[in-house]
């Protein structure tokens, strides 16, 4: 069976395979403590923890599957029998209820939560005068945009900087819907919008609100090489006076068919075109 373990199997016995529970209930294992409970963040999909595994495997802290992943997940399996890692082999009920969703593909883990840097550390962190693009997000709340927005971002390299009062955050939904793009990103947590705004200008970065109608066209406007999208709620738009401290205000033209874009999908319009910038 392909998926995205489907690699030559490592070299030696094949990992113990428990029997399957039937009517598992519990989450996790009584013994682990509520405090690490806290700093972990329950992930389903075959890509969201592919990507986990692939780059910070140390992260994960315990699986659950379908028998019918055995072949695909022995990579994984095989790691965590090594590493003294708990999996167990569950029916689909069991999966639905972990993962509080019929999309689990098969496999649900616990992993350790990654929290945003702070926006210093990203800055500091930046190649000198290196072409560098971000997304702003400010009022999205909706976790399979932010899945979206995180699926895109990854593909063109952005960042994603999150409001200093904002509650968003990587969910089990927005990894499934990032499709692996979460672990690629880097997440940054902002400072009040005033200092935000002159960090950012001093390091270079343009800001640009994102509108539906009265921004300069997106498709005839020259974009610098620093530069931070700010994008709004999902139907609110955002916040005035942000707007009016960017440095610029776009729009994608249409057809006037349908008011605008879904977020996640002008996100991806804005970002392709600065990816195509000078070509």
């Amino acid at each position: 069976m392909a998926g995205p373990w489907d690699k030559r199997p490592p070299r030696g016995p094949r990992p113990p395979t428990p029997r399957p529970a039937r009517g598992t209930s519990a989450p996790r294992d009584p013994h682990t403590p509520a405090a690490a409970a806290r700093h972990e963040l329950r992930l389903y999909g075959l890509n969201a923890i592919d990507a986990v595994f692939r780059r910070r495997p140390e992260a994960i802290r315990k699986v659950w599957l379908l028998e019918s992943r055995i072949a695909a997940l022995k990579p994984l399996l095989a790691w965590c029998v090594r590493q003294r890692v708990g999996y167990r082999v569950v029916e689909e009920g069991d999966l639905e209820r972990l993962a509080a969703s019929t999309h689990h593909e098969g496999v649900v883990a616990d992993v350790l939560k990654v929290e945003p840097q702070p926006l210093d550390a990203w800055l500091h962190g930046l190649a000198p005068a290196s072409p560098a693009l971000a997304l702003w997000l400010d009022g999205v709340g909706n976790p399979h945009n932010f899945g979206a927005i995180l699926r895109s971002a990854a593909h063109f390299g952005a960042a994603v900087l999150l409001p200093a009062g904002s509650t968003l955050a990587l969910s089990g939904a927005a990894a499934r819907v990032a499709e692996g793009g979460a672990e690629a990103v880097p997440l940054v947590r902002l400072l009040p919008a005033p200092e935000a705004i002159a960090r950012l200008h001093g390091a270079g970065f343009e800001l640009a609100a994102t509108v539906v109608r009265g921004g300069g066209d997106l498709f005839a406007t020259a974009l610098p090489a620093r530069l931070v999208y700010v994008m709004g709620a999902e139907g609110e738009g955002m916040d005035a006076a942000l707007a009016a401290a960017c440095d610029r205000r776009l729009s994608i033209p249409g057809s006037g068919a349908v008011e605008s874009l879904n977020v996640a999908a002008a996100t991806a319009v804005f970002l392709s075109q600065w990816a195509c910038r000078g070509r």
